[in-house]
């Protein structure tokens, strides 16, 4: 039960560009559905409750928008048939075997596990995870300030610093432009010829 728990917990965390604190502390009220996607069923919007602060601030409320399906059944299974077993009926969504919920040196214990485990870079990390969600989501044509407001990012310049597009994106980009300079140059042209 626990590893399937870390293995959830690692999907949830990506899937919602989450950091480290704000997925540990999830709650299950904190997921619910949005209905401007009802396709997610319950599982269409996520709530942060802990956030990353400025100093001496309360945590930082926001909403997180589900942008991939494949989570939903990820969180049906956790949430529907495995949690329970686990939790109870403690409100944390990821609970320890020991405590209500997971703790911060158990998450990155079990990240350096699986880390090494499948031979990735020592470098990597949890927060690793939502660089990976930023890059993700631009890569795959979503707008910008979207991005920045599902990551709660107050500047835009932060979230671009943490995205860090493949060569094939930039090649693709590049091509995008171009045909797009050529058509604009050359397609008045050859309309005029046409007539």
């Amino acid at each position: 039960l626990a590893a399937l728990r870390d293995a959830q917990m690692v999907k949830t965390a990506y899937a919602f560009g989450l950091r480290r604190t704000e997925t540990r502390m999830l709650d299950v009220v904190d997921f619910g559905p949005n209905p401007a996607a009802s396709e997610f069923g319950n599982y269409g919007a996520l709530y942060v409750r802990y956030g990353k602060a400025q100093r001496g601030s309360p945590p930082k409320r926001r909403s997180v928008l589900t942008v991939w399906p494949w989570v939903v059944p990820v969180l049906e299974q956790w949430f529907g048939e495995v949690r329970p077993l686990l939790a109870g009926d403690g409100p944390a969504a990821w609970p320890s075997e020991r405590a209500v919920r997971i703790t911060s040196p158990s998450v990155d214990a079990l990240l350096r596990q699986a880390r090494t485990a499948i031979s990735l870079d020592p470098v990597l990390d949890f927060h690793s995870l939502r660089r990976s969600y930023v890059t993700h989501l631009i890569e795959d044509g979503w707008d910008p300030r979207f991005v920045q407001d599902q990551v709660g990012h107050e500047h835009a310049s932060t979230t671009s610093i943490y995205t860090g597009v493949s060569s094939d994106f930039r090649v693709r980009t590049l091509r995008r432009a171009l045909d797009q300079i050529i058509a604009d140059t050359v397609g008045p042209h050859h309309e005029e010829e046409a007539r």
